[in-house]
């Protein structure tokens, strides 16, 4: 078991509709423990939320179709151990197009995974990249999820990381299944982007870190 990484844990904050351990223990209201990944033009802590402004084309991507590699989006990282687990949450308030956040998890610069919603085409997208020396993206559209507090859950278990998101207290939806190296040493965090332009802020609301889900499917197993 490890530690809330900004604020009080709430009995509120435990996962719904899967079976994960509640995350206890130490609040940090300064979200100090963390450390930038390329950090971003502005920063404002409160002791409860993060605001972040992201630099005008940040982004994370590897190859894939586009043709470039960028390494530049904005993460705050912590260690991940094995069988551990985070969740970010954040406000779903942006709109431009491949405005992004949620979380990232950083192994190298050809290894990560990055997870939240971006808004592609128009709509926001919850999804995830996942990385292995070239970039995979999958998306899924939640229109209703505009303007609500979104979590998006990373869980590390064996060789594996599961992605879950959630809009408000709504049961948490399976966004993807992605190998990892279960010797790898992993870091974690809220991350956001902004591709096409300047002066996105992100509010995130929540950082907290938990064991690892308990199963994948939870009542089948």
């Amino acid at each position: 078991m490890w530690h809330c990484l900004n604020r009080a844990c709430e009995s509120s904050d435990r996962a719904r509709g899967y079976d994960v351990t509640p995350a206890t223990g130490e609040a940090h209201d300064d979200w100090g423990r963390g450390t930038w990944r390329n950090p971003p033009v502005g920063v404002v802590a409160d002791g409860r939320t993060l605001q972040v402004t992201a630099a005008e084309r940040s982004d994370a991507w590897r190859h894939t179709s586009y043709g470039f590699v960028h390494d530049s989006a904005h993460a705050l990282l912590a260690p991940l151990p094995a069988e551990g687990a985070m969740e970010v949450s954040f406000l779903l308030d942006y709109t431009e197009q491949f405005d992004q956040a949620g979380i990232y998890l950083h192994v190298s610069e050809s290894v990560w995974i990055k997870a939240g919603v971006e808004v592609s085409d128009g709509i926001p997208q919850v999804g995830a990249v996942v990385t292995h020396g070239v970039s995979d993206w999958s998306v899924a559209p939640v229109p209703e999820w505009i303007g609500r507090e979104i979590t998006v859950r990373l869980s590390r278990a064996g060789n594996a990381v599961t992605i879950r998101a959630r809009a408000g207290d709504e049961p948490f939806r399976l966004v993807r299944v992605a190998p990892l190296d279960e010797s790898a040493r992993a870091e974690a965090g809220p991350f956001c982007a902004s591709p096409t332009r300047a002066n996105l802020t992100t509010t995130f609301t929540r950082w907290v870190g938990t064991d690892a889900d308990a199963t994948l499917h939870p009542g089948q197993d």
